[in-house]
């Protein structure tokens, strides 16, 4: 298990991490969210004893990295997949690490299988794909078969079935009650591999709960609602039906209307009050990737403005010449 107390890392006057408690259990992936900037990378990195906080604690099993017995034995990460020697080889670079660790060579060649690089397992890694980089780095974090694993970003550059791949083996890695902790951009991953959330914002705590309960609590749910497409009039008629009778009607993009304030079998009543003939009615709840933007969109630090093109393209007076370009400039 990893355990952190009132973690707090600061650099000069910038705060990347504040005040951070949080357990990540065995059995179960636990995903670790977080817009870019938020600070989960440097947590990350206090876990593994690689940057020391400035106030409070982090352990696995109790201990902090540095006070492990044979550390990589205990613990596998992926932090980084490009550092890796490029010259070296793929088997010889994880060879390499297991001698360190005291793993027997045979290991290596068992995780090299378990990644599916036993083909290029001579090759130098400077020649290798994102996604082959990406299982080089998981390959080394399995070397040492440990009970905690520690993932960023492992599925970057991966294909759809390198990313079903790993979602599988984060799965499987779980169910053998190992502790297995993953940070990620990609919601929709998120959704399906995960079971458990640690959410942070600005360096401190937002969320700390099941996938199924963090979309409960940051989503409203909502009923779809299509009438024949070809009776756009009966649309409008049964829109301002439900209005009326206190929901809240919004038109999605594709004529359907989304509902909410009212229950089904009260939508169904009033169309058929209505006399409104259905096409769908059906329950909606928003997915992982809506839930965490609602939840950290006051934390975000990088937001984009309106491109405005209309600038570059000011047409001139009539009758005006563009400047002539001055040599040398």
């Amino acid at each position: 298990m990893i355990e952190a107390v009132g973690l707090t890392k600061r650099y000069g006057d910038k705060t990347a991490v504040y005040n951070l408690s949080f357990q990540v259990r065995p059995g179960a992936v636990t995903g670790f969210l977080g817009p870019n900037g938020s600070g989960k990378s440097t947590t990350m990195r206090m876990i593994l004893g690689l940057d020391n906080p400035t106030a409070g604690h982090v352990s696995i099993g109790g201990y902090p990295y540095r006070k492990l017995p044979n550390a990589p034995r205990q613990v596998g990460a992926l932090l980084d997949a490009k550092a890796v020697h490029g010259g070296r080889a793929a088997r010889n670079h994880l060879l390499s690490l297991a001698q360190l660790s005291g793993i027997p060579a045979r290991r290596v060649d068992e995780v090299l299988g378990v990644v599916g690089l036993q083909d290029v397992a001579r090759r130098r890694s400077k020649g290798f794909s994102l996604g082959m980089g990406q299982r080089l780095g998981i390959a080394a974090a399995l070397l040492g078969d440990p009970q905690v694993l520690l993932f960023d970003e492992p599925v970057n550059g991966l294909d759809p079935e390198g990313i079903l791949w790993v979602r599988n083996l984060m799965k499987s890695l779980a169910a053998e009650g190992r502790t297995v902790f993953v940070s990620s951009h990609l919601m929709s991953e998120m959704a399906l591999t995960a079971d458990h959330l640690i959410v942070i914002g600005r360096g401190q705590l937002l969320a700390d709960m099941s996938v199924k309960d963090f979309i409960a609590a940051n989503s409203a749910g909502f009923a779809r609602v299509r009438t024949p497409d070809t009776e756009p009039q009966l649309r409008e008629k049964l829109a301002g039906a439900l209005t009326e009778a206190g929901g809240h009607v919004l038109p999605e993009q594709d004529g359907a209307l989304r509902v909410t304030g009212l229950p089904l079998p009260r939508i169904s009543d009033i169309a058929h009050d209505s006399d409104v003939r259905l096409w769908e009615l059906s329950p909606h709840q928003a997915s992982l990737e809506e839930a965490y933007m609602r939840m950290t969109q006051g934390a975000v630090d990088y937001r984009s403005t309106t491109d405005q093109k209309a600038g570059l393209m000011q047409q001139l007076p009539p009758g005006a010449q563009p400047p002539m370009p001055v040599p040398g400039q």
